[in-house]
């Protein structure tokens, strides 16, 4: 640390040929004439903006403090209305969001059934061969079984 306090502070200043400060001019003049054109435009255009927010404040504030003792009295109808109307909305979100979710499962399923049908088309072929030939071996066991059956009914009935 010590090696830092030891240095000198050295500051760079660059100076760009033209240009002058924004609004005086810097040694000179005052501000151009578009600005002060813009200022004298803006002004009151923003002074009456700004006194319409003021007016629109106050009169939310009047029409408050008209309304509330409304709303006191009728708070047995308005609190249950509101509930209802909130419950309603909060259902049909629900809803929706419930069926959006069944909906990319399906898709998800789908999706993974094609790539799976896509990038094993011999192993399924071979699967139904297998079936195939399992089907037909279950059906000569079932086929030699009832012979059986019947050779030893026919033996017992002698």
């Amino acid at each position: 640390m010590a090696d830092r306090t030891d240095r000198p502070h050295q500051v760079q200043i660059h100076t760009q040929p033209g240009r002058r400060g924004a609004l005086t001019g810097m040694g000179g003049g005052g501000p151009s004439a578009s600005k002060v054109l813009a200022v004298i435009t803006l002004l009151p255009i923003g002074g009456s903006l700004l006194g319409l927010a003021g007016m629109t404040l106050v009169g939310t504030l009047i029409s408050l403090a008209v309304v509330t003792p409304i709303f006191l009295i009728c708070s047995p109808v308005l609190v249950p209305a509101a509930f209802a109307v909130a419950l309603s909305v909060f259902a049909f979100l629900t809803s929706g969001a419930i069926g959006l979710t069944g909906i990319s499962s399906l898709s998800w399923a789908l999706q993974s059934v094609r790539q799976a049908t896509g990038t094993m088309p011999n192993q399924l072929e071979e699967t139904k061969k297998r079936v195939q030939e399992m089907a037909v071996q279950m059906g000569q066991k079932t086929k030699e079984v009832g012979q059986t059956i019947e050779t030893k009914a026919k033996e017992s009935g002698k």
